[in-house]
């Protein structure tokens, strides 16, 4: 197993993580001609139906054109449908077609299985403590965030 050089930044790690694991899903979902970034999406979608865009962005942690891109392609796979918004003539609600919910029954239980794959033979006090630090980490980047405070330059 390749593992990565040794590097002082946890956000190098944390990324060199992300990439493989979203690597792992990638692979699985090739057979279903869908991306971890629009299963997503889509996932989103079906468990809130009737979220418009700026929802679903929000939801999926992206940004605005990326979701606007994801959206259409979803929408041109025939996994998804947009109605026009009681609430607002402007915005568009967003629902799953049929293809689209056969589409998450099958595909969530790989999710599953390759969030599986990633904790095997970690303990659940241990897993518990990575939950707790990387929920830690969270919290900081969010207060940096919202403080607007830079990292310090020397």
């Amino acid at each position: 197993m390749k593992t990565p050089k040794r590097n002082p930044s946890i956000g190098f790690h944390l990324g060199y993580t992300y990439r493989r694991a979203s690597q792992l899903f990638a692979n699985a979902l090739k057979p279903y001609d869908i991306t971890p970034e629009q299963w997503l999406v889509l996932y989103h979608i079906g468990e809130h139906e009737g979220l418009n865009q700026k929802e679903v962005a929000a939801k999926a942690d992206k940004d605005q054109p990326t979701t606007t891109r994801i959206l259409d392609l979803l929408e041109k796979k025939g996994y998804t449908r947009k109605s026009v918004s009681v609430n607002d003539r402007r915005a568009f609600q967003l629902f799953l077609t049929d293809t689209g919910k056969e589409l998450i029954e099958a595909t969530t239980a790989i999710e599953s299985q390759c969030g599986s794959q990633l904790i095997e033979g970690i303990d659940e006090k241990q897993l518990e403590m990575f939950w707790d630090t990387l929920s830690r980490i969270n919290a900081n980047l969010h207060n940096l965030h919202n403080n607007r405070r830079d990292v310090p330059h020397e």
